[in-house]
């Protein structure tokens, strides 16, 4: 069964407004709120700065709902250390009585990394730290007691207690790389997350990574896959969300009438995706939404 859900951005927004959407989503029906982490704004210009921060607001979504997976697609390694993380995780799980989701990424927004004086190495570092990072939270999340030596972590015998409420808590990888997330999502997640790309690349980057999987020796079935897609009913609209993103981001885009609509969702689980989340950022419009809920009978 398929599940639906909200991706929503913290930027240009309020935690009063953002606690007014989580509950109203609940309520539509989804089944699965996620937010996202950055310092500044996800449009990369060095003066947007207006953007909340991500594992308090994770919890503040925890303390404000009652029924929906609580996720984040997806924390960053390169200003996350995946010890402190999988605390804050295991504290958020706790909060929500076991529906917390975590997803972790290489991290691509350099503006905030030069801005905070962090390091902003090459992708292939930040892919190394990465899986590392995922082992560690594997580690910590997943089992009593955890040791790792590697070259941008280590863990002595490390115990993250409280344990959280699930024994398993899930693990997603986010990102669209076949050579090495995909590789990485094989191997250690639960789940992988890729934004925006229609449902044909949606098929081909499913079928990379069960290649991947098969050559790891991981059943594919085990790892859940997600898309995150806009959602537009005029050209108007998507402008008005995404700006000057929009032409790159519209082959993820939800457009046109209901039953279009309806239409592509289907071709998104025909390519392999088990959940679908639109993604949604201030201005907040929630009348599309109702209406995208309306049209799949979510409530």
């Amino acid at each position: 069964m398929t599940t639906f859900g909200v991706h929503v951005g913290l930027q240009h927004t309020t935690a009063d407004e953002l606690r007014t959407v989580w509950q109203r989503i609940e309520a539509l029906g989804f089944g699965w709120i996620s937010v996202w982490d950055h310092f500044y704004g996800a449009t990369g210009k060095p003066d947007d700065a207006a953007c909340l921060e991500a594992v308090a607001m994770h919890a503040a979504l925890a303390c404000s709902t009652s029924k929906v997976r609580v996720g984040s697609l997806v924390y960053s390694v390169g200003y996350r250390h995946p010890a402190v993380l999988a605390k804050a995780i295991t504290a958020i799980d706790q909060l929500s009585g076991g529906r917390a989701d975590m997803g972790i990424g290489a991290g691509w927004a350099k503006v905030e990394y030069d801005a905070y004086g962090i390091p902003f190495p090459s992708i292939g570092t930040r892919m190394d730290q990465l899986e590392e990072g995922i082992q560690c939270l594997r580690g910590l999340l997943h089992d009593d007691v955890t040791s790792f030596d590697g070259t941008w972590f280590q863990l002595a015998e490390a115990r993250n207690e409280p344990r959280p409420v699930q024994a398993k808590l899930p693990i997603w990888i986010g990102g669209g790389g076949e050579k090495r997330t995909l590789r990485i999502a094989a191997q250690y997640a639960d789940g992988w997350n890729v934004p925006f790309i229609a449902p044909d690349a949606f098929a081909h980057k499913c079928a990379v990574l069960d290649q991947h999987c098969a050559t790891v020796g991981r059943d594919p079935g085990e790892i859940k896959r997600a898309v995150n897609v806009g959602l537009a009913y005029t050209e108007e609209s998507l402008v008005q969300q995404f700006g000057a993103l929009a032409p790159m981001v519209k082959p993820g885009v939800l457009s046109g009438s209901d039953d279009e609509i309806v239409d592509r969702i289907g071709q998104y689980v025909e390519a392999g995706a088990e959940q679908v989340n639109i993604a949604l950022r201030a201005p907040f419009q929630l009348e599309p939404l109702e209406r995208f809920a309306q049209a799949l009978h979510l409530s």
